[in-house]
């Protein structure tokens, strides 16, 4: 198990990326995987920091749509905010920060790039917001989560297509009389660390790709880089 004082200044650097400060203890708890919490003795996991963050991201969301849309009615609302904090885009926010490097996982997650995988990226993204909240409170945190969902809070024509951007492509095409949709996906790697790329396409037109750990999350990705494209939404 690494020091605490070795791993200060990686701390530091995330801290930086985060722009709050979380005493060295309570991040490192943030940062735990119950993976390595397992293989090192059953050491505590960062799952409660995870279900206390969830709850945070839920009220400072809900707030900034409330407040910034007071022409949205409830469903749009939902809807928006459903995007929002869905793991998806949490991971994508994960990845953007690079908190992959510093999440301590077991020896299982490592060999299969588990610092990659969206689901333990947004488990780690919620437990850092709890984090936060615990050491500098409700306000601090909201703007700390302000900042990094802003992009999304602002792109609302995308937002609009909701979570399942599959079915939104599949109902644009449908209404538009474009064609069956389908996918091309194509796999890399090897089996322990496999990813994969599929491409959208619309009757006889290719439209965007994605990428993703599993067939599923590319396929999701084409589609959403697709619904951007035909829309002229740029990200």
């Amino acid at each position: 198990m690494p020091s605490s004082r070795k791993a200060v200044p990686e701390h530091e650097e995330l801290l930086k990326r985060l722009g709050v400060e979380i005493d060295t203890g309570t991040l490192r708890l943030a940062l735990t995987h119950r993976s390595y919490a397992y293989e090192n003795g059953g050491i505590p996991t960062n799952e409660r920091l995870e279900f206390l963050g969830d709850s945070v991201l839920g009220f400072s969301v809900t707030d900034a749509l409330f407040r910034d849309n007071p022409d949205l009615a409830e469903g749009e609302l939902a809807k928006r905010r459903s995007a929002v904090v869905s793991t998806r885009a949490l991971a994508a926010i994960g990845r953007e920060l690079g908190i992959g490097e510093f999440i301590l996982l077991g020896q299982g997650e490592l060999l299969t790039d588990g610092k990659n995988k969206s689901s333990i990226l947004a488990d780690t993204m919620e437990a850092l917001i709890g984090a936060s909240y615990l050491c500098n409170g409700i306000e601090v945190t909201r703007k700390m989560v302000l900042r990094l969902v802003g992009p999304l809070l602002k792109d609302s024509a995308a937002l609009g297509a909701a979570t399942d951007w599959k079915t939104s492509i599949q109902e644009y095409a449908a209404s538009q009389h474009l064609g069956q949709v389908r996918y091309e996906v194509v796999g890399d790697g090897p089996d322990h660390a496999r990813s994969y790329r599929a491409t959208l396409l619309i009757g006889r037109l290719s439209y965007a790709s994605g990428e993703g750990n599993s067939k599923k999350e590319a396929e999701q990705n084409a589609a959403a880089n697709s619904w951007r494209e035909i829309h002229g939404i740029q990200v």
